[in-house]
């Protein structure tokens, strides 16, 4: 992950306005606020969310506000402009890097910055990320925070408030599609329907976990050898070479088969 504080360059004290994470493995954006943000002094697309006390901004909207920041697709002589910059192909975060995230519409700009120095609010908000979600019965998820907690989300009342999600009830089979975005930043179907992690966190009932919600966590989220060569989408002697090195850990290992969670699995892709 990459981490840039978004600055004005009409501001003499350098104040970070918003922090831009960038996800490499994965090309996902996402953009957090200080607690502290003024809708004012906020970058415009991202004003909105500061007026409405959100300070988490999802991959969608972090999206358009690097999009508007760098060339278009469709412009006429894109080929052109891509090679003239030493690009081989159209890419969002190679395009925002070379002006530094600066444009002619606003005086912001951006500067790499590391973890360690981002407020420790933010920081904090990283800690209640989510490491993994468990599909359960009735629009519910059981769902892993990085702080330890577990959580029992009922979606319905969310569903009844957010009718985008209406495609999702009564259809188990597509409910039970849902993952961990990048980061765990939150869970997703697709682009478009997402539900955010502080949310999930807000939401959520802290349970005691019984033998039903392990079952259905082993069912879903326990994979072998083969199964994690194919969402690496390597070989097996590959993921061999990942458990050797210590880049992945077994959770059960037998002469015949080789278990893991899947989240670590998925994580490799983040990378």
């Amino acid at each position: 992950m990459r981490i840039f504080a978004i600055r004005d360059a009409n501001d003499r004290s350098e104040r970070d306005l918003a922090y831009l994470l960038y996800y490499e493995g994965d090309k996902r954006f996402y953009i957090e606020l200080p607690e502290d943000a003024d809708p004012w002094e906020t970058p415009l697309l991202l004003s909105s969310f500061a007026e409405k006390g959100e300070r988490s901004i999802n991959s969608y909207w972090s999206k358009i506000w690097v999009q508007q920041r760098i060339v278009p697709t469709d412009r006429q002589n894109i080929v052109q402009i891509l090679r003239d910059n030493g690009l081989k192909e159209y890419d969002e975060y190679d395009l925002l890097m070379l002006a530094s995230g600066r444009c002619e519409q606003d005086d912001y700009y951006l500067v790499p910055i590391d973890e360690n120095v981002l407020p420790q609010e933010v920081i904090q908000r990283f800690e209640k990320k989510i490491e993994d979600v468990v599909v359960l019965n009735n629009n519910c998820l059981l769902v892993f925070f990085r702080d330890g907690k577990v959580r029992k989300c009922d979606l319905n009342d969310h569903f009844k408030s957010n009718r985008k999600f209406s495609i999702l009830e009564g259809r188990p089979d597509l409910f039970s599609r849902v993952r961990m975005q990048t980061g765990g930043h939150g869970v997703q179907w697709d682009d478009n329907l997402t539900i955010p992690d502080h949310v999930l966190y807000s939401m959520g009932e802290m349970i005691p976990l019984c033998a039903d919600d392990f079952r259905s966590f082993a069912s879903e989220r326990v994979i072998n050898a083969a199964e994690a060569a194919e969402i690496l989408k390597c070989s097996r002697q590959y993921v061999n070479e990942l458990v050797k090195t210590e880049k992945l850990h077994p959770i059960k290992t037998s002469p015949k088969n080789t278990l893991f969670l899947k989240s670590e699995v998925e994580k490799r892709n983040w990378i």
